[in-house]
């Protein structure tokens, strides 16, 4: 004969579980949190109740990656806040300091977590004591609640590690503007092996940079004298931190005076993207910049915080004895995604860029006391309506080299390929993309007389080339736009 159901026993039984997990997520949602440095971040891991499990990273303002990296009641939110200043100019300064980052970033995500673990362990039981000490007001039920609270997150946190899948890395998901992550970055395991492969290189890579100027001094056609200034372009770094050190060593062995930079320094424009213009600074010469199509104004802005640098945006200055014009790009498209693959410019946007020109144009031509030495613009579209206004026009934009004449050919376009190696892309291919800049001799009456063009092989390739060629003796077959049309060819955006 079966006894008596005791449902009163049952309901307090049921009673006491409920007020235990009410205040354990109670004490999980305000105070389930904590502060960990990773590499060069500042990043905030929380740990909230969730049927499913998974781990969301955080990228603000870009969006979150979706991990499906274990299961189980518990939800891990891993929110990137910020990039610490220090910590950044030191990484990127240091050579080695990518692959020491790399090595160390495991060991703060594994301190941090622990840390997590205790944190929320303890004030899930803190939270579903004191629940059970107001709604009981009596120490036994609140030793109870206490107790359950540890029971289920040893539970908890017992299923997520024995669930835990460490591939989760390879297939995220991605959302917000993230999701055009995949069609721009490819596959984010192979350019994670390829650039920790980079990173190894690079030392090797500034040496061979800083040892390339003792070979230029002897070759033959053109010697500058003492009195050449010495400008170095660049383009398209797109937050490649590989290429500040090969920029300080270029600068310091070329005893380069001015640096120009006809954008796209950033991929995303984001506000973390801010940290990695303030190598700028280090350089300790004059940094000439015009924003490109990937560049925000928050770009601009935080490259017109650095103290070297200058930022042109429709005007004329004099930097170092040479007036230098230059104006951004009117487009902000970090996301390549927006137009379908090989579609090109539309008709609007091709005008736009164009009519950038003409409004440089239109400034240079006010320039009553002074010619211009040299203009700067991001795509090379923009140069057309500069033919004759100004002896040479810089560009960028192509992620590959070119250099040819204007108009009725008084007007040189010079297009540089990408000195980041068109950043994360460039690591993708089966064939790495270089890192290129030029340096620039101009003499005592601001003519340019001739140029170096310096190439430095991209993953796994420590190389460095160096051709010089003599102004009037343009390089076969790079020819930017011909000769008989005053603008060049549309090109895509990138």
């Amino acid at each position: 004969m079966f006894g008596r159901v005791p449902w009163r026993r049952l309901g307090a039984a049921f009673g006491m579980l409920a007020v235990s997990l009410t205040g354990l997520a109670i004490g999980l949602y305000l105070a389930a949190a904590t502060s960990v440095d990773v590499g060069p971040f500042r990043a905030t891991m929380a740990l909230t109740p969730s049927w499913y499990g998974d781990t969301e990273v955080v990228l603000p303002p870009l969006g979150s990656l979706q991990l499906d990296s274990h299961d189980g009641p518990a939800r891990l939110m891993v929110r990137l806040d910020a990039l610490d200043r220090t910590r950044t100019e030191a990484l990127i300064t240091d050579p080695a300091g990518i692959t020491t980052a790399s090595r160390t970033a495991v060991d703060d995500v594994r301190a941090g977590v622990s840390r997590l673990v205790l944190r929320a362990t303890a004030v899930a039981i803190l939270g579903a004591m004191l629940l059970a000490a107001l709604v009981y007001r009596r120490m036994r039920q609140v030793a109870w609640a206490g107790g359950l609270a540890l029971t289920i997150m040893v539970g908890a946190f017992g299923t997520a590690f024995g669930t835990f899948n460490p591939g989760a890395l390879r297939e995220p998901r991605y959302e917000g503007l993230l999701a055009n992550a995949p069609s721009v970055l490819g596959n984010a395991q192979r350019i994670a092996d390829r650039y920790d492969e980079y990173a190894a290189q690079l030392q090797k890579l500034v040496s061979n940079v800083g040892s390339l100027y003792a070979t230029v001094q002897n070759l033959p056609v053109y010697s500058p004298e003492d009195n050449t200034l010495r400008v170095l372009h660049v383009s398209d770094l797109h937050l490649n931190p590989a290429a500040w050190g090969v920029l300080r060593t270029v600068v310091d062995n070329f005893h380069i005076d001015v640096v120009v930079d006809t954008g796209d320094i950033t991929d995303w424009g984001s506000e973390p993207e801010k940290a990695f213009v303030a190598s700028i600074s280090l350089l300790k010469v004059p940094y000439v910049f015009v924003r490109g199509n990937h560049d925000s104004a928050v770009t601009q802005a935080a490259v017109a915080a650095q103290p070297n640098a200058i930022v042109l945006d429709n005007r004329v200055v004099k930097v170092a004895g040479l007036s230098i014009a230059g104006i951004g790009d009117p487009r902000f498209t970090p996301d390549k995604g927006a137009e379908p693959a090989g579609s090109g410019e539309s008709k609007q946007t091709v005008e736009r860029v164009i009519d950038v020109g003409d409004q440089l144009a239109d400034t240079i031509a006010k320039q009553r006391e002074r010619t211009v030495d040299l203009a700067l613009v991001h795509d090379p579209l923009s140069a057309g309506p500069l033919a004759g206004y100004t002896p040479v026009v810089l560009a960028g934009h192509r992620h590959h080299r070119e250099v040819g004449k204007l108009g009725d050919d008084k007007t040189m376009l010079m297009v540089q390929g990408s000195t980041g190696g068109a950043g994360l892309r460039g690591l993708e291919g089966e064939t790495p993309t270089p890192l290129t800049m030029s340096v620039l001799y101009f003499d005592d009456d601001r003519a340019l007389m001739a140029y170096d063009d310096i190439t430095v092989g991209g993953t796994g390739l420590a190389e460095v080339a160096l051709s010089r060629h003599v102004v009037d003796d343009t390089p076969p077959g790079q020819s930017a736009a011909p000769g008989s049309s005053p603008r060049p060819t549309p090109s895509r955006t990138r």
